[in-house]
């Protein structure tokens, strides 16, 4: 379990980098990122992180309101 989970971790993070490096890294005469280019890299990383919290609190919320309709006598 411990694997799949840092196998799982691994691929977002990778994806996560992939489309922040591709959205926003334009200028590749410099070693550093640009102003705009941080910026971008920032509110990206930033964004993917409420969207993922988000998405767990609405699986969370289907998943509660799936335990309280399984209760006892359910599903006979």
């Amino acid at each position: 379990m411990e694997k799949k989970q840092m196998k799982d971790f691994m691929n977002t993070y990778s994806n996560l980098v992939q489309r922040c490096f591709n959205d926003c890294v334009t200028d590749f005469t410099s070693k550093s990122l640009l102003g705009k280019e941080e910026g971008c890299v920032m509110r990206c990383v930033d964004k993917f992180f409420k969207s993922s919290e988000r998405i767990g609190e609405r699986f969370q919320e289907q998943n509660a309101a799936a335990a309280q309709g399984a209760g006892p006598g359910m599903g006979r």
